[in-house]
Parts: structure tokens; C-alpha cells; sequence
């Protein structure tokens, strides 16, 4: 290395010597196209990063960007043109997405970019497609000057051993200083937390791949293909509701409460269950996972957030796929576009048949739990004869921000408590949800008297403001620290289980306390359903690990029973 850096010396300066005439001749503009984009990255670094371990990091990372480019061009001025441009793009991206997930870019969005989140991305942003034509316009004449009049060259087996130096003092920066995955939803460090989150991704990478599993098992699961499912009843419609950010707020010390709170989360037989979930105050496609595949988010590790759209076309094994094998058709009303997340991909691989977003639905905005349970009914009332139907509604209206007045024509008559703003928006949208959900309850017995329906509601997190309510004495890092060794406080909603016309079959599953991937046991069971194999085998973890999932021994009975799923075929290419 140190014979590398003086060679690199030596070359540059007899480069230098030999163009000075040349600047004489041609005029001393030239150094600029090699200064400037340097200059302007340095400016980004000031405006962007927020720590000195952080502008090391986007030093070490813009070093080594331009030395891969050296390596292959030998130009240093057009080398840092290029680079300052994706540069840019990273910039501008991140910033993009942290509007819409409060999340700056990662790595691993590089690792797993498909063309649902491309398209994502050019629909909630029409100007973008603009924006990056505009770019592209700019960059080729700025290329074109930097390639024509650079006047230096680097030897590129120096370029490829300062580029390998860059990429060393990387990772030796993220294993010194390794950055919190928390990090990510504070903003800013676009650059420096996407080339650490980069080392982070690759090391995971080779540890375990993209999900958590056992290297072997010794035990197998008869197959699920062409496992008959054969109900001794008429099984009941089955409507599951994703309650959007619900959770009991009693768990937080000193709020005040409206007459009558908590009734929500009671079911059908006067019980109030807790719900294990494993995303605190933003990520509900965690959950979202959970309930439809059975599966833990947590098994994929620092690739947890990307979870949705790497198991799309992956994990071919869900509660909608084993219901379908009983004879229901598979329904999902989503209040987002399809692409977010990889929503529509992914719950079809799960199973779902028909699936509707907000273009399907017809609406721009966010709506009340009403329209939702409106478009079910009528869904319902086209659909009930043919056969039992699965339907998972997706509420929204209880999504954040709670510092405003959420549609105030609805429930007028509601009086704020003296909570902080949040909390009393927080718990006025609560009581529209409560009041909507009964309305429809009372729909379903009115319209279809003779139709037994089994609905199965659960909190998917709790808003990302109760994680500073539960402890007020902790501070926000005392309040990461738990949030990152999963606090049960932090992570438990409720489930709740309702019938009309149908008394539910089993609830020896429905557990006092229970973790997200249990809860497709539960509906098969209370519905009265055959477990297929593959249930039936995490029916015996439920009852040996009392409820709890990966939070049963460390993760050890989730990855012994993801083997078993790659070995029976239904999880593949992870």
C-alpha cells in the first residue's frame, strides 16, 4: 500500500509538471473541472452530515466512489463529475423517501430495487420523472467538458488500491463506530448512512443471507401441495382488520381517558388479549407480514424493513394461500398504491387473489375506517354466494400526523381531555374507529342475516409518539436503547375477536398474550378450519413457547422452522 501511495504521488506530480504548459497555453480554467466537484461534495457533506463519524464516513465513501471510477476511466475530472452527479441522485432520493417512510435510503434499496418501487416513486412524485430528465440534460454537456479538456491521468492499479484503501477504512469505521438501524429515521446523513448501511447489509449478507434459518433439520414437513382441506361445517366468511396504529393507551401513565374507554379491544366473549408485534410507531407492512404469512419480520435481520419486498415471490406460504385451499376466494382493500412497499406483489404471492388499492378504491386521500368497512360490505354483497370470502380490510384514518384536526365533520360532538394535542387527536380518531367498526358490525347482521362472519381485528403498532409516554423518565436514547432490545411495552397492541351468526369453532390458540405470526392459527382455528401442515407444525411452537415466536429462545425455534419451509419449497431464493 505505502509503494501504491507513492506511485500515485509521483505520477500526479510528473502529470503536473508536464501541464503546465498546457495551462498556459489553454488557460488556467482546466484545474476547476477537477476542483469543483469536490468543492460542491464538501458542501453537501456540511449541509447533510451531522457528526464527525459521519462526515468521516461520506470522506471515506466519496473517496471510494471516485477512485472506482478512476480505476475505470483514468480522468479525475469527468471521475468526480460522475460521482458528484450519483452523489446527487443519493441525495435527492433519500431525501424523497424519508417524506414518505421517515427513513433516509439504504444499501439495501440498492439490493433489492424493483420496478414496484420505481414506479412508486414516479407516481407519489409526478415531478420526478422531470426532475431526473433535467439532471440527465445537465450532466451530459458537464461530462462531455470534463472528459474533453482533463487533462490528468491516474494509473489505474493505483486507482483500484487507494479505492480498496477507502472501502478498508469503511468498514473499519461502521465496526468501530457501527451505526444504530434507529439511525436511519432521524434524517439526514444521506450519504455516509447509506455507505455504512452498505457495510452493515454485505456483512449480514454472507453471516445469513437475506432471512435468518438453520444450516440443516432433521425433521421435514409432509407436503402442503395437494393437501386436502375439508371443513366439517359451512365455514364463516372471514373479515380481517388491520386497525391502523391501535393500541390500549392505558398502558402510558397519566392520560386522561373519555367515558367508556377500552370497550374496543374486548371480543366477542369479554376478553382483552394483548398482541406481540414487531415494529414500534411507523412499519406496519411488519405486521402486515406477520398476519398474512405467519412469519416473523424479525428473521430477516437488518433487511427487516425491506421485508414486504423481498418475500414477494419468495415465501409462498400464508394464510391467505391456506384459506384458499379450503375454498375461499382471497380479498385485500389497501389505502395506499399498490406499489408501496411492494404491497400488491407481495400479498399476491401470499395468496390474495383480488386485490384493490387506493386507485381501485377511488380515492386520493385518507379516509375514514367507514369507507373501508362500506367498500368490504359491498364487496360482500356481490361476492357472499359464490363462496366463503377472506377479506383483510386496512384501515388508515388513525395514521399519523395527530397534530391536526382529522376531518372535523365526524364526531362533533367530541370534547378534548387536556392531554397534549397529539394524545386528544390520538384518542378522537380512536373513538370514530371504535363508533365505525360498530356500524359495521351492525351492517353485517342487518344485510346478511343468514351469512356467518368471523371478523379478527388487531393493532398493527402503537404511534410513534406512545414510546415517549411509556417511561417518561427515560430519555430518547434510554427510550432507542429499548426499542432496540424489543421491550415488550413498546411492542404490544391487541387482537380482538368478533362473530354474527357464527359461534367460533376453536380459541384454544387465542392466548391471553400472542405474537403477530400465531394470529392465521387463530383465524383457521376459530373458523373451524383444518390446519395444513405447515400450521399444524407451528401450532406445536405456539404451545411449546407459550405464545411467543422469535422471542421464543432467541430466535432459535423461528430459524429451525424456516428451514423446515425451505426444505418443503415454500420459501425459496432466501
Amino acid at each position: 500500500m505505502r509503494a501504491a501511495l507513492r506511485s500515485f504521488g509521483q505520477r500526479l506530480s510528473g502529470q503536473s509538471l508536464g501541464d503546465v504548459a498546457l495551462f498556459a497555453r489553454c488557460g488556467l480554467w482546466r484545474p476547476w473541472l477537477f476542483v469543483l466537484p469536490h468543492l460542491a461534495a464538501l458542501a453537501v457533506m456540511i449541509a447533510t452530515e451531522t457528526s464527525a463519524t459521519a462526515m468521516a464516513a461520506f470522506l471515506l465513501a466519496w473517496g471510494l466512489l471516485n477512485f472506482c471510477w478512476l480505476a475505470l476511466i483514468r480522468r479525475p475530472a469527468f471521475a468526480a463529475t460522475l460521482s458528484l452527479a450519483m452523489l446527487a441522485v443519493l441525495v435527492l432520493l433519500s431525501q424523497l423517501k424519508y417524506q414518505v417512510l421517515m427513513m433516509t435510503a439504504s444499501f439495501v434499496d440498492l439490493m433489492v430495487v424493483d420496478t414496484d418501487t420505481v414506479a412508486f416513486l414516479f407516481t407519489i412524485f409526478p415531478a420526478l420523472r422531470l426532475l431526473v430528465a433535467l439532471c440527465a440534460i445537465a450532466l451530459v454537456p458537464l461530462a462531455f467538458v470534463a472528459w474533453r479538456y482533463d487533462p490528468l491521468r491516474l494509473n489505474r492499479l493505483t486507482a483500484a488500491a487507494l479505492a480498496l484503501a477507502c472501502a478498508g477504512g469503511l468498514t473499519a469505521l461502521e465496526t468501530r463506530s457501527p451505526m444504530e438501524p434507529f439511525e436511519a429515521y432521524y434524517g439526514g446523513n444521506h450519504v455516509s448512512g447509506f455507505a455504512r448501511s452498505g457495510v452493515d447489509a454485505l456483512s449480514e449478507l454472507m453471516t445469513h443471507g437475506l432471512m435468518e434459518s438453520d444450516p440443516s433439520a432433521a425433521d421435514r414437513l409432509k407436503a402442503v401441495e395437494g393437501w386436502a382441506c375439508r371443513p366439517e361445517k359451512k365455514p364463516p366468511h372471514i373479515i380481517l382488520v388491520h386497525d391502523e396504529s391501535s393500541f390500549d393507551i392505558r398502558m402510558a401513565p397519566g392520560i386522561k381517558l373519555p367515558a367508556g374507554y377500552g370497550s374496543h379491544f374486548f371480543s366477542f366473549d369479554g376478553k382483552e388479549r394483548r398482541f406481540l408485534v414487531e415494529s414500534a410507531g411507523g412499519p406496519s407492512w411488519y405486521t402486515e407480514y406477520n398476519v398474512l404469512e405467519g412469519l416473523s419480520a424479525r428473521s430477516f435481520g437488518r433487511f427487516a424493513y425491506f421485508v414486504t419486498r423481498i418475500a414477494a415471490g419468495r415465501v409462498k406460504r400464508g394464510l391467505p394461500a391456506a384459506l384458499r385451499r379450503c375454498g375461499y376466494r382471497t380479498f385485500s382493500l389497501y389505502p395506499a398504491l399498490g406499489a408501496f412497499m411492494s404491497a400488491r406483489s407481495f400479498q399476491a404471492t401470499a395468496g390474495v387473489q383480488r386485490f384493490f388499492d387506493q386507485h381501485d378504491l377511488g380515492t386520493e386521500a385518507i379516509e375514514p375506517d367507514s369507507f373501508f368497512y362500506d367498500a368490504a360490505a359491498r364487496m360482500i354483497e356481490h361476492e357472499h354466494e359464490r363462496s366463503p370470502m377472506f377479506v383483510f380490510v386496512y384501515l388508515a384514518a388513525n395514521h399519523f400526523p395527530w397534530d391536526f384536526r382529522y376531518r372535523p365533520d365526524l364526531m362533533p360532538q367530541w370534547k378534548d381531555l387536556g392531554n397534549v394535542v397529539l394524545v386528544d387527536e390520538y384518542l378522537r380518531r380512536q373513538a370514530m374507529s371504535a363508533s365505525d367498526y360498530a356500524d359495521f358490525l351492525a351492517r353485517l347482521k342487518r344485510q346478511f342475516p343468514e351469512e356467518p362472519f368471523l371478523l379478527v381485528r388487531f393493532g398493527d403498532h402503537q404511534p410513534d409518539f406512545a414510546s415517549l409516554l411509556i417511561d417518561p423518565a427515560l430519555d430518547e436514547t434510554g427510550v432507542a436503547r429499548r426499542l432496540m432490545s424489543y421491550d415488550p411495552r413498546y411492542f404490544t397492541t391487541y387482537y380482538a375477536i368478533d362473530a354474527v351468526n357464527f359461534s367460533p369453532a376453536d380459541l384454544s390458540s387465542a392466548l391471553d398474550t400472542l405474537e403477530g405470526p400465531y394470529l392465521p392459527l387463530v383465524v383457521q382455528e376459530a373458523a373451524g378450519l383444518p390446519l395444513d401442515p405447515s400450521f399444524a407444525e407451528q401450532k406445536k411452537i405456539l404451545r411449546r413457547c407459550n405464545g411467543l415466536f422469535y422471542a421464543c429462545a432467541g430466535g432459535a425455534e423461528a430459524r429451525h422452522f424456516n428451514r423446515m419451509l425451505i426444505d418443503a419449497g415454500l420459501i425459496k431464493n432466501l
